[in-house]
């Protein structure tokens, strides 16, 4: 019997053997010498039964309260997830400590999470969704660390959200956009989030060496500074419009190093994601279109293009980067003329 520390977990597991099978127990601390007292507990809680010479193993109880779980989640977390994700976690703990208070996690029941969500979801649906989804996930790893016996989350039926179709712009409504915007990085910029339906953080952090101009290929690469939110690289091809401009950036710079960002300000300064979305919604409103049009409408109108003409929604996902099919099937209602198209051949 010893202590071992895996990548499954952040805490130190107890090894022993019973009948000659493997078998593993979760201390709950990350500490050694925690984990040392918890073996030595442990050890005296087995009891031999000496008539059939079976091994009855129980558990030394260890409780840990919302706000430990929290930070020790966090902490895996920070590893395999987006900061963007982070933020999601810290923010759904913090709602749900505010509302039950920092009480033992085995205290925690279906009844008053049902509360916690619907109370939330009268207030904000889409922040009732978020908090449902991160803690749900969270509360799974609490069981897989022997923090639980169950998920108490997967006990709740979260309410309806009511979902709307996203808004996309045609060609023509791009152009009359593009126009009346001055920089021309940011017109640039944004041609390219219209034709590659690339998110804003991908641009922004695009380098020369993502680009393939003998194949007409983006590469969106993962490194120290930046992870995809899919936390794996993808490949796009791009059209001879964007190679015109790849090119044009090429000739003007003398050929861009591989550790140059291709879009930067006149100060060649990198851009911020805030400073190209709002630049973006002020010209949409400085020319009246639907309030509703922003940034993220490019990124929808590149797939809601691909859709109406045909492509499958199999392809849009992997070029747009959806880790599941359901994301990418908001844009299946633009299929129905190509269905009555294929029920008329019938």
């Amino acid at each position: 019997m010893y202590l071992v520390k895996n990548k499954k977990s952040p805490n130190y597991q107890i090894v022993y053997f019973v009948e000659g099978k493997r078998t593993t127990i979760s201390t709950k601390t990350k500490s050694k010498n925690e984990a040392e007292e918890f073996l030595k507990r442990f050890k005296n809680s087995i009891k031999q039964n000496e008539e059939d010479g079976s091994l009855t193993i129980k558990e030394p109880q260890q409780n840990i309260y919302l706000s430990e779980f929290r930070s020790e989640y966090l902490e895996y977390a920070n590893s395999i997830k987006s900061k963007h994700y982070l933020s999601s976690i810290a923010l759904s703990f913090r709602q749900l400590e505010r509302f039950l208070g920092n009480i033992l996690l085995s205290k925690i029941n279906v009844r008053a999470l049902d509360k916690f969500i619907t109370s939330t979801f009268t207030r904000t649906e889409r922040g009732a969704h978020l908090y449902y989804r991160t803690l749900k996930a969270a509360f799974t790893k609490a069981v897989s660390w022997d923090y639980l016996n169950e998920n108490p989350f997967t006990k709740i039926k979260f309410p309806k959200v009511s979902k709307s179709i996203p808004v996309f712009i045609s060609v023509e409504e791009f152009k009359i956009i593009h126009s009346q915007v001055k920089e021309q990085y940011l017109k640039d910029l944004y041609t390219v989030a219209f034709y590659t339906g690339m998110r804003r953080g991908e641009i922004i952090n695009m380098k020369s060496d993502w680009i393939d101009l003998s194949n007409n290929l983006i590469t969106i690469k993962i490194c120290d500074s930046f992870q995809t939110k899919s936390k794996k690289e993808r490949i796009i091809p791009f059209n001879q419009n964007l190679r015109n401009i790849f090119l044009q950036y090429i000739s003007q710079n003398g050929g861009l190093k591989n550790d140059e960002f291709v879009f930067t300000n006149l100060n060649n300064i990198k851009l911020k994601g805030d400073f190209v979305s709002k630049k973006f919604k002020k010209t949409v409103r400085r020319i009246c279109l639907n309030d509703k049009i922003h940034f993220h409408t490019l990124r929808h109108s590149f797939a809601s293009m691909l859709v109406q003409k045909g492509v499958s929604l199999y392809i849009v996902k992997e070029l747009l980067g959806h880790e599941d099919l359901s994301t990418t099937q908001i844009y299946s209602h633009l299929q129905q003329d190509n269905l009555e198209k294929a029920i008329a051949l019938l």
